[in-house]
């Protein structure tokens, strides 16, 4: 018979220091991923193939996961279209982030990328949530401030053959990644709340992987499964994998114990580490000023996240 204090201590949460150094850790691991992947791209490797191999290793774990837990597959009523829907917008946010990482720099993306909490609340807004207070737009503002100061615009606008003939759709997907995703969200919170978590993430990455495999069988991104036609390219695309798959198990199994609610901005430590790696890796430097746009995009995203917390 177990033990009722052994159980609740294990499933306390971890202290702060532990937490937050814990979610920097695999925020760090889902930016190297972005980093191997972009390493993939340059070397040949096709984009469908790059999401397959992620969401292969995500699958395989979640698979397991839903064995040792002895999780059932099934789901509640009036559910099914919904899932099939937050899995279709989780392939198009793959697709769309991918896409940014093989066209512009890895920390530009994902600043980009980072823009979910601004566009989350206003679709949450939009669908009859709560109106952002007056504080919450001002910080919204700054962060939209910042974008424009880190992807440089005046720039692009004064001389935009200046930043590369693929910067303007680079920056598109970005945006179109975090849209997707913050759809995703909102129908995760509003109408599978009563689907398991384990279950609705190995639904979800299924439905990538299904996807991904009739896009590859129908052609419909040219060269989508081009093998990489480099040693570099294998490793970077293994390194995708691993790095992907070790950050999602990690924050997967310890989520219960990391206190999401108080230290979920902790996660914005992505872009941060994907500057530093996009500068040893791959030589991607930003100027002074963007790094200055930058700090204050995630400043400003950090703000919003803890304003709504204790």
């Amino acid at each position: 018979m177990s033990n009722p204090d052994t159980a609740s201590a294990a499933h306390a949460p971890f202290p702060r220091p532990l937490a937050l150094l814990l979610m920097c850790g695999m925020a760090t691991l889902f930016a190297s991923n972005h980093v191997a992947a972009r390493v993939a791209f340059d070397a040949g490797t096709g984009l469908l193939l790059a999401i397959l191999v992620r969401s292969g290793v995500a699958l395989t774990i979640l698979a397991c996961l839903m064995v040792v837990q002895q999780k059932r597959l099934s789901l509640p009523a009036g559910t099914r279209s919904w899932q099939l829907l937050v899995g279709l917008l989780v392939t198009v946010q793959s697709l769309c982030l991918y896409s940014a990482v093989a066209r512009i720099p890895v920390v530009v993306a994902l600043l980009l990328m980072n823009t979910l909490p601004v566009q989350l609340a206003l679709l949450s807004w939009a669908l009859g949530g709560s109106r952002p207070t007056a504080r919450a737009a001002l910080i919204m503002g700054v962060i939209l401030v910042g974008l424009v100061v880190v992807l440089d615009v005046p720039a692009w606008l004064g001389e935009p053959e200046a930043m590369g003939p693929e910067w303007l759709a680079g920056v598109g997907f970005g945006l179109a990644a975090a849209s997707a995703f913050a759809c995703a969200l909102w129908i995760t919170e509003h109408r599978l709340a009563e689907v398991g978590s384990t279950l609705r993430t190995l639904l979800t990455m299924l439905t990538v992987l299904v996807a991904m495999l009739a896009a590859g069988a129908l052609e419909l991104v040219p060269g989508g499964l081009t093998l990489p036609l480099s040693l570099h390219g294998w490793m970077g695309l293994a390194a995708l994998g691993l790095f992907y798959g070790v950050a999602f198990s990690t924050l997967f199994i310890f989520v219960p114990r990391l206190d999401m609610a108080r230290n979920g901005p902790a996660m914005n430590m992505e872009p941060v580490a994907a500057l530093v790696l996009g500068y040893v890796v791959l030589g991607q430097a930003l100027s002074p000023v963007q790094l200055v746009g930058g700090g204050i995009v995630v400043a400003g995203i950090l703000v919003l996240g803890f304003s709504k917390r204790a």
